[in-house]
């Protein structure tokens, strides 16, 4: 075994738990939407249960790139948490926009109510217009808005699973 095998190696074991990583910080901060949900009692809006579903996709991506480390499709699933991480910075980027914007851009009914009187196709756009507690003051930890955390989330998480890829 060469030098550069065992560097290759290495690479891959030190991208491997990168990856492994980026899974356990993105189920840890669905386990804090979680508490805050079921124990503090703030209520999820449509655009946050979007932001949960891509904080899940990216946990499946990261553990599908992890458990393929170092073979090459391991870079795909790292380039599609790093694609899944950016529309969830996207969502949570309209969440801050919604949360920051005057009175006018009010919030509708909850998703479930959406979802019962309205097909998909009128859903979607309406959930991007702000749904239900999106612009809620009360979700606010240490001056910053819950959807500013999300937003700074996935930038972060972006990051370090790009450094993943890099890695190989």
């Amino acid at each position: 075994m060469s030098a550069d095998d065992i560097r290759a190696r290495l690479d891959a074991i030190g991208a491997r738990w990168i990856y492994v990583a980026v899974a356990t910080v993105a189920l840890g901060l669905i386990g804090a939407a979680l508490f805050m949900q079921h124990v503090v009692g703030l209520n999820p809006c449509p655009l946050c249960i979007f932001q949960r579903m891509a904080y899940m996709l990216l946990a499946i991506a990261a553990l599908l790139a992890a458990w393929r480390s170092p073979r090459p499709s391991a870079r795909a699933f790292g380039v599609a948490g790093v694609l899944i991480a950016l529309i969830g910075a996207g969502i949570a980027a309209w969440h801050v926009r919604l949360f920051q914007s005057p009175p006018s851009l009010a919030c509708g009914p909850g998703l479930g109510a959406m979802l019962e009187n309205f097909p998909l196709t009128q859903v979607l756009p309406r959930v991007f217009q702000g749904s239900g507690d999106c612009a809620d003051a009360s979700a606010v930890l240490f001056g910053v808005s819950l959807a500013g955390w999300s937003l700074g989330g996935f930038l972060f998480l972006t990051l370090v699973t790009i450094a993943a890829i890099a890695r190989r």
